[in-house]
């Protein structure tokens, strides 16, 4: 789908992304999956030791490349096209930005963090938004 202009949309509810969500982490998890096959491949069938530091941000990088290259190429993550869930930037007919699609990543894992109380915020949001589409200026709508 095109970047659209946001106002032509109908935002996404709360447990359409609820369910997006449970499709791209299936989706992490292989790419996590073949991230650490690639680890344990150079490091010659020797597992990584507990609490490594460099090997979990890998993994966070790993799913930040998954979700910043879905994002700022067509908007949508698997989960996002299986229920029909468009990112779209706040502003007209601009596609998200690598900047933005860090500052949605970042501020979803915060959102996560504080028991979800970022997410439950659309909940109060008439326009459906959570705390990461406030800070990274972006929506997501139905398409």
């Amino acid at each position: 789908m095109a970047q659209t202009e946001v106002g032509t949309h109908r935002p996404s509810s709360l447990w359409r992304r609820f369910a997006a969500i449970v499709y791209d982490a299936m989706a992490l998890a292989a790419i996590w999956f073949f991230a650490t096959l690639f680890v344990v491949i150079t490091m010659k069938g020797e597992a990584v030791p507990s609490g490594n530091l460099l090997f979990a941000v890998y993994l966070l990088f790993a799913a930040f490349a998954y979700f910043g290259f879905c994002w700022t190429r067509s908007g949508q993550t698997l989960g996002m096209k299986s229920w029909h869930i468009v990112l779209l930037n706040c502003g007209p007919n601009e596609a998200i930005t690598w900047t933005q699609a860090g500052m949605r990543f970042f501020a979803a894992i915060a959102s996560w963090g504080i028991f979800g109380l970022g997410f439950l915020a659309a909940l109060l949001d008439r326009e459906n938004r959570t705390w990461h589409d406030r800070l990274s200026r972006t929506r997501l709508v139905l398409c």
